[in-house]
C-alpha cells in the first residue's frame, strides 16, 4: 500500500460481525515465556508504526468492540469512525498488562492526557457515543442491521478525500504528524518544507487553472 500510487485512502474494517479487533488471544499469550512475549509487543508495536507512517489518510471504522490492541490498532489511524453501540477500551491493566503497541502515547496525543490516563488506570470500556464526546472518534453513527454503519460512515468520509489532490493530501497529512512532534517554530519549518515540494506539482497548476476557469480540478496526483 505504501508504494502503490493508485491508493488514495486506506479503510480498516473487520470481516466479523460485531467486532472490530478483540486485541491479542491471551490464551496464546499464556503458553509463551518472557522473551517471546516482548518479542510479540516489539513486533505488533512497529505494526501499528508501519500502519501510522503510510503516506496517505487512514480510517479505522469501529462497528463493534475494539480492546487493547484492537483499540490501539484505530488509533494509528488518522480517523475513527464508530457505531454507537461499539465498545472501546484499552483494558490491558485488567489483565495485569499495560498497553503496548502505542496505546500509551497515541491515546493522550488523541483525548488529552487527563482522560487518557484515566481510560489507562481503569481499563474502562466506551460506547461510540463516548468515544465521540471525548473526541477519541470522528464520528459516532448508529448501527444498521448489517451491522457495517461504521464501514458505510468511513466510506463517505474517504469519498470526501478522494476527490482532493493526492500529493497535497500526503504532504498535509506528514506536516500535521510531524508538526506534532515539536515545538511550533519547529513544526511551522517542517510546514514549509511540505509546502515547498507541493509547489511544483502539476496539481497545484490544475487546482489553479481549475479555479480560474471554474470547472472541478482533475487531479492525477502528480
Amino acid at each position: 500500500l505504501r508504494f502503490d500510487e493508485q491508493v488514495r485512502v486506506v479503510v480498516f474494517k473487520s470481516e466479523v460481525k460485531g467486532v472490530f479487533c478483540a486485541g491479542a488471544d491471551l490464551k496464546e499469550r499464556a503458553k509463551m515465556d518472557d522473551a517471546e512475549v516482548g518479542e510479540f509487543v516489539r513486533r505488533l508495536r512497529n505494526l501499528m508504526d508501519e500502519i501510522a507512517a503510510l503516506p496517505v489518510p487512514t480510517i479505522a471504522a469501529i462497528d463493534g468492540y475494539a480492546l487493547g490492541g484492537g483499540l490501539e490498532l484505530a488509533l494509528a489511524c488518522d480517523l475513527r469512525v464508530a457505531a454507537s453501540s461499539a465498545k472501546m477500551g484499552l483494558i490491558e491493566t485488567t489483565r495485569g498488562l499495560l498497553p503496548g503497541a502505542g496505546g500509551t502515547q497515541r491515546l493522550p496525543r488523541c483525548v488529552g492526557i487527563g482522560l487518557a490516563k484515566e481510560l489507562i488506570f481503569t481499563g474502562r470500556q466506551i460506547d461510540g457515543e463516548q468515544a465521540f464526546s471525548m473526541g477519541l472518534v470522528n464520528h459516532s453513527v448508529p448501527q444498521n442491521n448489517e451491522g457495517d454503519a461504521a464501514y458505510q460512515r468511513a466510506l463517505t468520509l474517504a469519498k470526501e478525500i478522494l476527490p482532493q489532490a493526492p500529493f497535497a493530501v500526503k504532504m498535509g497529512k506528514l506536516a500535521i504528524n510531524k508538526g506534532m512532534e515539536v515545538d511550533i517554530a519547529s513544526g511551522m519549518a517542517i510546514e514549509g518544507m511540505c509546502y515547498a515540494q507541493n509547489i511544483p506539482t502539476k496539481d497545484r497548476q490544475e487546482g489553479m487553472a481549475a479555479f480560474r476557469e471554474k470547472r472541478p480540478p482533475q487531479f492525477t496526483g502528480k
